[in-house]
């Protein structure tokens, strides 16, 4: 039996504990968030309500986020403050004097931006709340809401892309019967027509070659597609491929392909060549019936082609926000498929290092990890939306020794080289922080060698901000520990090519953005300065790259990097040239805009990247609804088509230095894969056709009145090769490439006479139209001529399987 005096101790103790208790304050996961821009992308307004039945108090906490230079720190309205806190993330926090956030009740914190862009990748992204009482603790704010932004038609002229706008720019485009669509893409150099077709009513048998049984498969895979294994017996017809010497041609690359009465013959001056040659054979083909077998009428004719540089690269990001390997699997199939042969795999950078190399496991279990912490060196800080969570799949992430083994081995299977990017000395903040988490570990137990790795000299005083505004993210050229990363890891990445049998014949090692300031106040620096009379920060640039270079050449590497790693202020540096490095000029901008060719004059060897014209990850115009982003230029499919890679202000040297053209896909903004379609796909058939084909007839006649008709019918070619064939073959793809979900770009309208025309950037796609205020389906009427309709006239292209593009639309009351 219980005691009087038990029970009123019991009670006694339970009021003392409630009145001790610590006060519950509201959750992250009851927190309403709401974003909407104001003024036109000058500023924005983030709205938090509090739908928990706990305040959120006066002082002791914080919102985090991400944005792309979307606020001005410093105090708001409303007794808020918003502090900017490196990279991409801000935290919004209150003042003195705020009163706290009783249930139910909302704040808004309205903010301006550093410049205006009206686009939805400058919304806040990744919000979380941490309370100071509890650091570590970090929760989530899911439920968050972005407000549209304005439709283009919504905005006033000159404020966007108009539908009007679009249909003039299509209008130079000539819609070519399918019978005048170019046969083969890229142009191939030569192609004769012959007489008759080859009929096919079973699949040629294929004869392959010694050392093309990577071919054989494609072949055998391709003809799938028109006869199943279950179909008849091959037919009398050869498919034929060959490995032997082509005359007049000297690029590995060069192939001939020859369709006659008794079939198909590919010969290549190598196993590449064969393989582009399967790819123009696909061209001819018909496009894929759905169901059996099916005839097929092969036109009679001779190629004979060779690409114009034998540099034809992609540039994938993977360190602003991680892309499985399978997505890397995707871009080769996509690379191969258009004759592209340099996969330049940006594999690190200030926001991940994604590689895994032995002997250094902070690189990916610190660097290559995104999350909230309130202790340093324990992994990155959030990044482009990544938010709290070290588990998120974009923020986190690396290649296992065996993803990239595997990488490596999917590529060479298509003729692509893999061509690795490891920064330096900028844009290196996780390898940075990763190193100096190994030390501290390693001093703090006590452990030999913990500076063997280490990338900062732990007594530097400069002040710097980064492009990506870090200011601890370069590498120091003071500290010997420096380059002794720099070999492990280039050791380590050569070692993985080798196994992999494609042996690296070249590094990327970066050097572009170290900004202004770094290395300026330390002591290690300076010290090295006065030991080797150097006698400024450029000549330690130079030491720095002089030191890299030679441990790639101990290697047996060749060195790629970006412009800056030989110039200074945008002037060739001679220090470097005549040396066999090859710059990637991506800066074409301002003063910077003829950099690429004055290098090239200078001695170094040249990829063409031009940030305005290769950058796939800008824009395409400056329309709300379009994903993006555009601090170089907005980029149009035929501003990437325009490019004329040779300038007249090229010497004779200075155009065989010109090795060749790369695109670029950055991604920042790319959490959804689905976006790397959308940005890639068609803007990088247009740097594939400028890639492999010469310069064509328009780009050199010097009469604008003569050149526009050669560019007029150059361009329709080009666009309704994609719009009536190359893009509807993409449609009908199977994995793992296919179906790829390029753009649709919106239709062009235009009033005349009470009646709405439309037309399109790319021929073949089928229109489709309402006007009674629903939006276009795939049962709404085909666009067969004027629209007659009254109402609101909107108007979308679909693709072979149905798949929308964005809407244009147009007032015909």
């Amino acid at each position: 039996m219980t005691s009087i005096s038990s029970v009123v101790s019991l009670a006694l103790l339970l009021a003392l504990s409630s009145a001790t208790a610590a006060p519950q304050y509201a959750s992250g996961d009851r927190l309403q968030a709401q974003w909407e821009q104001l003024d036109a992308g000058k500023g924005g307004r983030l709205g938090i309500r509090n739908l928990d039945r706990n305040p959120l108090p006066a002082q002791g906490w914080s919102i985090y986020f991400n944005c792309i230079e979307c606020a001005v720190a410093g105090s708001l309205p409303g007794k808020l403050a918003i502090d900017e806190l490196g990279g991409t993330l801000y935290r919004l926090r209150p003042e003195p004097g705020f009163g706290g956030l009783a249930p139910g009740q909302a704040l808004d914190a309205a903010y301006r931006a550093s410049s205006a862009d009206a686009k939805m990748y400058r919304a806040p992204s990744g919000l979380y709340l941490v309370y100071g009482s509890t650091p570590e603790q970090a929760q989530a704010i899911t439920d968050y809401q972005l407000l549209p932004l304005p439709r283009p038609d919504q905005l006033e002229k000159g404020q966007a892309v108009t539908a009007l706008d679009l249909y003039q720019r299509n209008a130079r485009t000539i819609v070519l019967p399918a019978a005048a669509v170019p046969p083969i893409f890229p142009t191939p150099l030569q192609l004769q027509k012959g007489a008759g077709t080859l009929h096919l009513e079973s699949a040629p048998a294929i004869v392959a070659g010694i050392g093309l049984k990577n071919e054989a498969g494609v072949a055998e895979s391709l003809l799938k597609q028109y006869w199943p294994a279950s179909a008849a017996a091959p037919s009398s017809a050869t498919l034929r491929l060959t490995v032997g010497a082509i005359a007049g041609q000297a690029s590995p690359e060069a192939y001939t392909l020859a369709v006659d009465a008794n079939g198909v013959t590919i010969n290549g001056n190598s196993a590449a060549g064969v393989a582009h040659g399967l790819q123009s054979l696909r061209d001819l083909l018909p496009l894929p019936a759905a169901g059996s077998k099916q005839a097929v009428e092969l036109p009679v004719l001779t190629v004979t082609d060779a690409p114009r540089f034998a540099y034809r690269g992609l540039m994938l990001d993977v360190s602003r926000n991680f892309q499985p390997k399978q997505t890397v699997f995707r871009l080769l199939d996509l690379m191969a498929r258009f004759k592209l042969n340099v996969f330049h795999f940006h594999l690190t950078d200030d926001e991940g290092w994604r590689l895994e190399i032995p002997g250094l496991p902070e690189l990916t279990g610190i660097g290559a990890v995104r999350g909230h912490s309130a202790k340093p060196g324990v992994r990155l800080q959030p990044e482009y939306g990544s938010g709290p969570s070290a588990s998120d799949p974009h923020g986190s992430g690396y290649y296992s020794r065996a993803d990239y083994l595997e990488i490596l081995r999917y590529a060479a299977a298509r003729h692509i080289e893999v061509i690795p990017e490891i920064e330096m000395p900028g844009h290196a903040r996780a390898a940075v922080q990763a190193m100096e988490a190994r030390y501290r570990r390693m001093k703090a137990a006590g452990q030999a060698g913990a500076g063997k790795y280490l990338l900062n000299d732990l007594d530097d005083r400069s002040q710097y901000k980064s492009a990506q505004n870090y200011n601890d993210n370069v590498m120091n050229p003071g500290l010997e520990s420096s380059f002794s990363f720099i070999e492990h890891v280039v050791k380590q990445v050569a070692a993985l090519h080798r196994e992999a049998g494609v042996p690296l014949r070249s590094l990327h090692v970066g050097g572009d953005e170290v900004p202004a300031g770094a290395w300026e106040k330390s002591p290690a620096s300076r010290t090295l300065m006065a030991r080797k009379n150097l006698q400024s920060m450029a000549e330690l640039w130079d030491y720095f790259y002089d030191r890299v270079d030679a441990i790639l050449r101990k290697n047996g590497l060749a060195t790629n990097g970006w412009e800056e790693l030989g110039t200074h202020k945008h002037t060739p540096n001679p220090h470097f040239a005549q040396r066999g490095i090859t710059l990637h000029v991506w800066n074409n901008i301002g003063e910077a805009a003829d950099l690429g060719y004055r290098l090239a004059n200078a001695g170094y060897d040249v990829v063409l990247a031009p940030a305005t014209r290769q950058y796939l990850d800008m824009s395409h115009n400056k329309n709300p609804d379009e994903p993006g982003v555009n601090w170089a230029a907005y980029i149009e499919l035929d501003d990437v088509y325009n490019f004329i890679p040779l300038d007249a202000s090229l010497t004779e040297a200075g155009k065989a230095r010109i090795r060749g053209l790369e695109a670029a896909l950055w991604t920042e903004t790319i959490r959804d894969p689905a976006l790397i379609d959308y940005l890639l796909v068609p803007r990088l058939l247009a740097v594939a056709e400028r890639a492999w084909a010469a310069d064509p007839a328009w780009a050199t006649e010097p009469k604008p009145s003569s050149a526009y008709p050669l560019y007029r019918a150059a361009w329709s070619g080009f666009v309704n090769a994609l719009g009536q064939r190359v893009l509807p073959r993409l449609d009908l793809e199977q994995a793992p490439l296919g179906p790829v979900n390029y753009r649709i770009a919106p239709p062009g309208l235009a009033q005349d006479g009470g009646k709405v025309y439309a037309n399109h950037a790319l021929p073949g796609l089928a229109l489709r139209y309402t006007s009674d205020g629903s939006e276009p389906t795939t049962a709404s009427p085909l666009v067969q001529g004027p629209i007659a309709e009254r109402g609101l006239v909107q108007v979308a292209a679909f693709d072979r399987n149905g798949r929308r593009g964005t809407v244009s639309r147009i007032d015909n009351r």
